[in-house]
């Protein structure tokens, strides 16, 4: 049996290409493998794969300048990547008295205090006739973690979804790092089929994606556990997908790589495939040029007034506020050939 997998890590003698770094990402995968390949074809490991250590790739050759620039706050080359989002973010759950504290979903997310909060999406009046408006419902849990309540970046992203809603009818749409849901939400109402993702070691997330459908009365969008840089059997069982949704999934610069490694994963399923995401600008030291060059794909920003997002509240919300967000289409590089 040989399986074709992006990103493992090196453990075998021999020369490589120069156009490839060594140090690429390993998968953690629950099946065995004959033997993996490189994105570019190479017989890179044998046998059972290793647990992740993930490490970025530096390319020198930086063609794509105006990339870097437009993409402050992205990723770093070099940076060690060997903490687990439970790891990281276990933490963020305050203990109760007399009830251990559980990162694994021993606890319910009803214990905790669940607020609605409403957006209505809407577009200008036309001559002689009124407007479409969509409203939806999401909860929100403050101070648990990342994905438990609304950021600005979700926002922008649904206002995104919204002014292409006529494109999405039919279209197979995957929303990773989910957490609320907004974006994904927003594309369920417009016609789109859409499956919601976030990481199965964080169980709260999950069942924040399950009240977000049953909010808004979508008992067909299905929530499943999809961990960045793991190759597991939901990831395997995804049917190919048009659209990838990914809001603010670039915050911690050691997911970066897990997260186009997935992304690349679902690439071959469908070279058409669209990354659609948007990023909240924090510090111009990062950077996605080397990754998005090592894993073949093209980035294109667009710009918010483009869609009408470049104002401080959407969808009669206080979000985006004043923060700097900027919109992505991250897509295949040879997805015209």
């Amino acid at each position: 049996m040989c399986a074709s997998l992006p990103g493992v890590s090196r453990f075998l003698h021999g020369p490589f290409p120069a156009c490839e770094s060594p140090s690429v990402p390993v998968f953690r995968v629950s099946c065995r493998a004959s033997c993996v390949f490189s994105p570019r074809g190479h017989i890179i490991a044998r046998g059972v794969i290793s647990p992740p250590l993930l490490s970025s790739c530096s390319d020198p050759a930086g063609p794509r300048r105006a990339t870097r620039r437009r993409l402050g706050g992205l990723s770093r080359p070099g940076v060690s990547r060997t903490r687990s989002l439970a790891a990281r973010r276990s933490s963020l759950f305050p203990a109760r008295p007399g009830v251990p504290d559980s990162p694994l979903g021993k606890r319910s997310l009803r214990e905790y205090e669940v607020r609605a909060q409403r957006f209505r999406f809407s577009e200008e009046p036309g001559l002689g006739a009124a407007g479409a408006v969509l409203e939806v419902t999401v909860p929100q849990v403050l101070h648990l973690q990342y994905g438990m309540y609304v950021w600005p970046c979700a926002v922008v992203l649904a206002q995104y979804l919204w002014f292409h809603r006529r494109s999405l009818l039919g279209k197979a749409v995957l929303e990773i790092g989910a957490g609320v849901s907004l974006p994904g939400i927003i594309a369920a109402k417009c016609g789109a089929e859409v499956i919601l993702s976030d990481s199965s070691e964080l169980p709260y997330c999950l069942e924040i994606c399950r009240q977000s459908c049953e909010m808004n009365n979508l008992p067909q969008v299905r929530a499943i556990g999809l961990t960045w840089g793991h190759v597991s059997q939901n990831l395997l069982a995804l049917p190919p997908q048009d659209i990838i949704l990914a809001s603010d999934v670039f915050f911690e610069p050691e997911d970066f790589e897990d997260i186009l490694t997935t992304v690349y994963f679902l690439m071959q399923k469908n070279p058409k495939v669209q990354l659609w995401s948007t990023y909240q600008v924090r510090s111009a030291d990062w950077s996605l040029e080397a990754l998005l060059y090592k894993w073949d794909m093209k980035c294109v920003h667009i710009p918010l007034e483009s869609f009408d997002a470049d104002k401080e509240d959407i969808a009669e919300s206080a979000l985006p506020g004043r923060h700097t967000v900027e919109m992505l289409v991250i897509s295949f590089a040879k997805d015209s050939l």
